[in-house]
């Protein structure tokens, strides 16, 4: 093993038209398997499995309005802070999600049409509607409960 070991080391170091030939197709080679990584696509979001009814998760709600009313929602449809919807990360578009506010008890049923939150350990940001009349937007967070009324898409 070690009589061949030397043999190519010696060829590598001393030939130049070989090492030259070997560095062209590592070159090739390196360019053909960059160019294979580039034309793959990735999933922007991550989704786990599927929640279907009897989905039940407590955690922390954001809220979000003024900042982003009228932009387009990772569905694709214009966010409206008046309308009862929500982003989370993993339920499908059009799911109606019913959340619950821990600290007084109130409940609004929203419609799940962006992604996010993009908040370490919230679990869903809800639109300045839905917060109003859960009773978050003064504090801006609450402790949540959230249950699907309805699997969408």
């Amino acid at each position: 093993m070690r009589k061949h070991a030397g043999f190519v080391k010696k060829l590598l170091c001393n030939s130049v038209k070989f090492r030259g030939k070997l560095v062209d197709k590592l070159k090739i080679f390196l360019l053909l398997g960059l160019l294979f990584m580039a034309c793959t696509s990735a999933p922007r979001y991550q989704a786990g499995p599927r929640p279907t009814q009897g989905f039940c998760r407590e955690g922390m709600a954001s809220y979000y309005g003024p900042k982003f009313h009228g932009r387009k929602t990772s569905s694709g449809e214009v966010f409206d802070m008046y309308a009862l919807t929500a982003a989370h990360n993993t339920l499908p578009f059009g799911t109606l999600v019913k959340v619950t506010n821990l600290g007084n008890d109130l409940s609004v049923v929203v419609r799940i049409n962006d992604r996010g939150p993009f908040v370490k350990n919230r679990i869903i940001d809800l639109s300045y509607e839905a917060a109003r009349r859960i009773g978050m937007v003064g504090p801006g967070t609450a402790s949540v409960r959230l249950e699907i009324v309805k699997k969408g898409e």
